[in-house]
C-alpha cells in the first residue's frame, strides 16, 4: 500500500440538479378545442448520494474530483406527463467515513455499512403543473410552478480507518514489522520515527479459512491530543478498530512505564 494512495481528507463542492418546471398545458384534440388544464408537474432534480463500499480503503478517487454535480429534472408535459428526475450522483466512499460541513465543520453522518446510501445534497423538488390549480373559480389557471433551484454545498469527508485490531505505539516499536510478518502488507520500514505516516492494512488469515484486517496506525507520541507528533490526524483511526494491540519494544528500560 503507498503512502502516497492513502488519502483520508477531502473537500468536495456537491450540486445538486434543480427540479423541471411544471407545464401549464391545456387538453387539445381534433373534436376538443378549448379542453381543461392537463399539465403534467417537473421532474425531481438529481441527488448527491454517498454510499459506503467494503472494496475501497482511501478517498483517493475524490482528490481530483473536486465538484459532484447531479443532474437537471426534466419539464412537465400536457396529458398529465410528469418529467423525468435528474440523475442521481452516487459518489462511493470506503467505510468510516465521516461527512461534515465545510462551512461549520458540524458532523453530519457517517458511513460504517457496505451499501448503506445516504442523500449528501437534495435535488430540487419539480414545480406543478396548471391542473394542480385548477378551482370552481378558476377553471383555466394558465400558470404552472417553476422548479426549485438545486443546491451547492461544500462538504469535508474524513475516513476514520476499520478494522479489527489496531496496532498502537510509540515510533519504531515494531507495529509495522509485525503487519509485514502476520500479513501479506508490505509496509515501509525504517530505523528512524515516523517511518510510517499513514495507517497500513493487512489480512491476516487463521484457521477454518477464516481472516480479519490489522491496521498500521502510525506511531503515536505523549501530547498527541494536544497536537504533537502526528497529533489529532491520526487518533481519529484508533476510534473504529474493535481491539487495540499495544506494541512496547521488548528492550525498552522501562516496560510497565511504556
Amino acid at each position: 500500500m503507498s503512502k502516497s494512495n492513502f488519502i483520508d481528507y477531502v473537500k468536495i463542492c456537491c450540486r445538486s440538479g434543480k427540479g423541471g418546471a411544471g407545464s401549464a398545458h391545456f387538453y387539445r384534440d381534433k373534436i376538443t378545442a378549448k379542453g381543461g388544464p392537463d399539465g403534467g408537474d417537473g421532474g425531481r432534480g438529481g441527488h448527491v448520494i454517498l454510499r459506503g463500499s467494503s472494496q475501497l480503503w482511501t478517498l483517493l478517487h475524490l482528490k481530483f474530483q473536486r465538484h459532484v454535480i447531479a443532474g437537471h429534472g426534466d419539464v412537465g408535459r400536457g396529458q398529465h406527463m410528469t418529467g423525468s428526475e435528474g440523475e442521481d450522483k452516487i459518489v462511493e466512499v470506503p467505510l468510516g467515513t465521516l461527512v461534515k460541513d465545510a462551512e461549520t465543520e458540524k458532523v453530519l453522518f457517517e458511513i460504517t455499512e457496505d451499501g448503506q446510501e445516504v442523500i449528501l445534497t437534495k435535488g430540487g423538488k419539480g414545480g406543478r403543473g396548471n391542473d394542480h390549480f385548477k378551482s370552481s373559480t378558476n377553471q383555466a389557471p394558465r400558470y404552472a410552478q417553476p422548479g426549485e433551484p438545486g443546491k451547492e454545498e461544500w462538504k469535508i469527508l474524513e475516513l476514520k480507518v476499520l478494522a479489527d485490531v489496531g496496532l498502537v505505539g510509540f515510533p519504531n516499536a515494531g507495529k509495522s514489522t509485525l503487519l509485514s510478518v502476520v500479513s501479506a502488507a508490505k509496509p515501509e520500514i525504517a530505523d528512524y520515527p515516523f517511518t510510517t505516516l499513514v495507517p497500513n492494512l493487512g489480512m491476516v488469515k487463521y484457521r477454518g479459512h477464516k481472516s480479519f484486517v490489522m491496521a498500521d496506525i502510525p506511531g503515536i507520541i505523549e501530547g498527541a491530543a494536544e497536537g504533537k507528533g502526528l497529533g489529532h490526524r491520526f487518533l481519529r483511526h484508533i476510534e473504529r478498530n474493535s481491539t487495540l494491540l499495544f506494541l512496547v519494544p521488548a528492550d525498552s528500560d522501562d516496560i510497565q512505564k511504556e
